[in-house]
């Protein structure tokens, strides 16, 4: 008995500390936005109105630079960029991360390949991308791909804490959209 009451325990302990999730849905109207970033260590200012402009554009969430899955998530991003500019997409990462730290993650893990911006408390809201942990806001954003299409809409979206699948699933879908369009 004692041992089957423990483990409810720890199943519900687990259950409160996992991020909730409500990201915008397929179809969605994307938030326009603006805000300061860094790409190839240099300072830069993204518009989302702006990029849609050229294509459709990624956005990926992630927690924190220079953590590990952050790392590992940035790096394939760079590797796969020559896939996303034949599929006419922009790539921009999104942390809430200082100017300067993302000037430096721009340069060392985004190898100087895609931009990173600062993503505001508001620009998290809009995107429904706030992590939490126990019921409580931690100012990071959970690790979420969408990709917009020309329109300003979210054509596709991918939530998952593990960083793996974000770069293939976004990619697979940019170039599925530009297939469409011929």
């Amino acid at each position: 008995m004692i041992k089957r009451i423990s483990m409810s325990v720890a199943a519900a302990a687990m259950l409160v500390s996992v991020p909730s999730s409500a990201e915008l849905a397929s179809g969605a109207k994307a938030p326009n936005f603006s805000a300061r970033g860094a790409k190839a260590g240099k300072v830069i200012s993204f518009n989302l109105r702006l990029a849609l402009s050229e294509g459709p554009v990624v956005l990926y969430f992630y927690p924190k630079a220079f953590t590990k899955g952050c790392t590992l998530e940035a790096n394939a991003f760079a590797e796969a960029m020559s896939d996303f500019e034949a599929a006419g997409a922009t790539v921009v990462g999104l942390s809430n991360d200082g100017l300067p730290t993302l000037v430096r993650f721009s340069k060392e893990e985004c190898r100087d390949e895609f931009a990173v911006a600062s993503a505001t408390p508001a620009v998290i809201r809009a995107y429904d991308v706030a992590l939490t942990r126990n019921g409580e806001d931690t100012g990071l954003s959970k690790r979420t791909s969408y990709v917009i299409d020309q329109r300003g809409r979210v054509a596709f979206v991918h939530s998952n804490s593990d960083w793996r699948g974000h770069v293939s699933k976004s990619l697979a879908k940019v170039r599925a959209m530009k297939r469409a369009t011929k």
